[in-house]
Parts: structure tokens; sequence; C-alpha cells
């Protein structure tokens, strides 16, 4: 559920008063100018990007915007992401067919039908009870079977999934949680934003024989990750 201020290579695609039968070409528009153009090149991320229609998961005012260059508002004060940053931590997990992916922050659901897309399996934890309802709905009626949502305080995982083959998280801790490198299977990967309010990196991390390797991949800003009871972790 990204929450991005970051913009690399700002590119602002204004579409206004979108026809419905238009919205292919407006998401076609997208993976070429705002994917392709900045570098995005796993086939399989454009693919999943290509055919997963980012206006479903956007209130019904803010259709004609969803191909846009920018997030848009989902309520509760979150937003649907930026649809490179969404390529860019979904292209840096390098995604198999057969891997298994946790995602702390379900959001719109959007970036779990991206990884549905690609993944065997999704499981998915929102802890804003109204967005991961209307998430999982929305992903049921999509038919998007292999995606299973959680409402839960995404800091703790889903151990009795674990481990993953991949982790992608949409929120800010401070550091690491210690949960989530424990659910990392070996040879996994992790794609989480870490660091203070305005002072944050987009982290790589990788699991190789028992040991956490990191690697910074983009300054970005994302909310802070929260408790049930909002303090900051």
């Amino acid at each position: 559920m990204v929450r991005l201020l970051f913009i690399p290579k700002l590119l602002i695609i204004t579409i206004t008063a979108l026809p419905a039968q238009n919205l292919s070409a407006a998401r076609e528009r997208m993976i070429q100018q705002q994917l392709i153009n900045r570098g995005i090149r796993s086939r399989a991320v454009l693919d999943a990007m290509r055919k997963v229609e980012r206006h479903r998961f956007v209130p019904a005012g803010l259709q004609h915007e969803a191909y846009n260059d920018y997030p848009l508002p989902i309520g509760e004060g979150q937003t649907i992401s930026q649809p490179y940053i969404v390529a860019f931590m979904t292209e840096a997990l390098n995604l198999k067919p057969t891997d298994k992916v946790l995602e702390i922050g379900t959001g719109s659901g959007y970036q779990a039908a991206v990884l549905a897309e690609i993944c065997r399996e999704v499981y998915t934890i929102e802890i804003a009870e109204s967005l991961g309802l209307r998430a999982q709905q929305i992903l049921k009626e999509l038919g998007y079977t292999r995606v299973h949502v959680r409402i839960a305080d995404g800091y703790y995982g889903w151990p009795e999934a674990a481990p993953f083959d991949a982790i992608i998280v949409t929120c800010s801790p401070a550091n690491v949680p210690k949960p989530l490198e424990e659910q990392l299977a070996e040879g996994g990967r992790m794609i989480i934003p870490v660091g203070e309010d305005h002072v944050q990196e987009l982290v790589l991390i990788t699991r190789q024989n028992g040991k956490l390797k990191r690697q910074h991949r983009l300054p970005v800003r994302f909310v802070p990750m929260r408790s049930p009871g909002g303090r900051r972790y």
C-alpha cells in the first residue's frame, strides 16, 4: 500500500474524463512511458501490470486517473502507489512462478493482484480493516483465488504460512522487523522501505546460507509502519 512521495524522472500523463473503452489504451501508455522508458525490463512484471486493471482498485470517482504517474488516495489516509514503484519493487524481487509471497500492506489490493499474476500464492496483510475487507472483495470479484487476505498487524508477518520466497513491505519501520527476517526462506528476497519519517531507503534483503545481505536501492518516503494502537515501529 504505497504511500510514495519520491517520484524519479517525474513524468505526468494527464487523463481526463477517460471513456471506459479507452482504459486499456491508457494502461498500455503507462507500460511504455512510465515503466519501459524508466528501465523496467522484466517481461513477467510488464505482462502482469499490462493485465491487471488498475482502475478496478481505485475509487470510482478517480478511475479516469488510474493510469497517471502518481499515487491516488484510497481512504484511511492511504494511497494506491505510483505504477513505477509497484513495478520497481516487484522486479527487484526477481520472482518465479513457484514462489510464495508475503505482502505487508494490502491497501487497495493492486500490488497483490500484480504479484498473483506472477507467483504461485500470495499472502497479504492489512492493518486497516475497511481497506483489507474492500481489497479482499475486489480480489475475489476479479478471480484472484490464490490471494489470501488477513486483517492484522503486519509487523509480525504470517508465521503459520512461512517461510516465504519473497516479502514485499509497503510501509516504513525504523528497522527491519525481526519476525519478517525469520519468515524469509533460504534464497528468499525482501524489499522494504526502512528509516524515519523523512529519511528512508528502499532496501533489498536476501538470505544466503542463513545470512542476510542488504542492498540499498532507492530513496523513498512511505507512511510509517504502525501498531493497531498507532505506535510507530
